[in-house]
């Protein structure tokens, strides 16, 4: 497939609330390093900033963000700033709190609600915002989402967010945050090549609701933090060659077309990849392409 004249309009637009966006977004979290956090070797950080660039350029205009995302030299809030600052009106940067890193960069304990608005203020300031446009409640293990989610809706309430998403959650927590403040946006673990009847259920509430579903992890799948996956089934390698695309692009294309509410973020530091990531938003994939992939997702 020709990639160079295709930007992330291709994948048509969703609303995150007031708020439209391409669904062809880009995730930050593989800005810092040749794996996420402390996990690779720190970037290149003018590699990095041009990537940022190119994304805009190539029409992207919804960035996935978090303090958290840090390697021993870069941060991908601050090469965020420094790169896109001042911001272009149309441009949306959806942050998550909730997990927490020290400066060593080990994973500390989660924060309590009444340390979210810490999480929210430094965000802020490595952003170098006065709100944030979205902000995500990263769940980690507790059974309910009340207090957390309670203490970023006063947060919005006092005009520090804009808009309220929530994050590896199962459909019971979506629920629960709907009875507290609107959700804009849910944010999971999905991918072609996990099977995941939880998640198919969420994507389907999402739908029903008008809300983003967002999943993370969609090209890397198995490989999550580390990288995208290097093995493919052979349903992802037969469809990738009838498009001469590549199996990354099929898995991203793939996930567009479980529903209209579905973004996609892929993360890269490879201004290559990321043109290729745009570029799968343009893919149309026939009903008998997506019988066969679905089969191979659900089994």
């Amino acid at each position: 497939m020709t990639t160079e004249t295709i930007t992330a309009d291709a994948a048509g637009t969703w609303k995150l609330g007031d708020l439209t966006v391409n669904r062809l977004g880009f995730g930050a979290m593989r800005l810092t390093g040749s794996a996420a956090f402390h996990l690779g070797t720190a970037s290149d950080r003018s590699r990095s900033l041009a990537v940022l660039r190119k994304a805009v350029e190539l029409g992207v205009n919804h960035i996935d963000t978090a303090a958290f995302y840090f390697s021993a030299l870069r941060s991908a809030n601050e090469l965020i700033n420094s790169a896109l600052a001042p911001y272009g009106d149309d441009l949306v940067i959806v942050t998550k709190v909730g997990p927490y890193r020290d400066y060593s960069g080990e994973w500390a304990t989660s924060a309590r609600p009444d340390q979210l608005r810490g999480h929210v203020e430094e965000n802020l300031r490595q952003l170098g915002r006065d709100h944030l446009d979205v902000v995500n409640l990263r769940r980690l293990e507790q059974d309910s989402v009340a207090e957390h989610f309670g203490a970023l809706a006063d947060l919005r309430e006092a005009g520090l967010i804009r808009h309220l998403g929530i994050s590896g959650i199962e459909p019971k927590h979506l629920a629960e945050a709907r009875e507290i403040a609107p959700v804009v946006c849910v944010q999971n673990r999905y991918a072609l090549d996990r099977p995941d009847p939880e998640g198919d259920e969420l994507l389907r509430l999402c739908g029903e609701s008008g809300i983003a579903f967002v999943p993370f992890f969609a090209v890397a799948g198995s490989g999550g933090a580390r990288g995208a996956a290097d093995t493919h089934d052979d349903a992802v390698l037969a469809v990738a060659r009838a498009h001469g695309a590549s199996p990354a692009q099929i898995r991203l294309a793939w996930s567009l077309h479980q529903g209209a509410h579905v973004l996609a973020i892929p993360g890269t530091g490879n201004p290559d990849h990321l043109v290729d990531n745009v570029a799968a938003g343009g893919l149309r994939l026939t009903d008998d392409e997506l019988a066969r992939l679905g089969a191979s997702h659900r089994s």
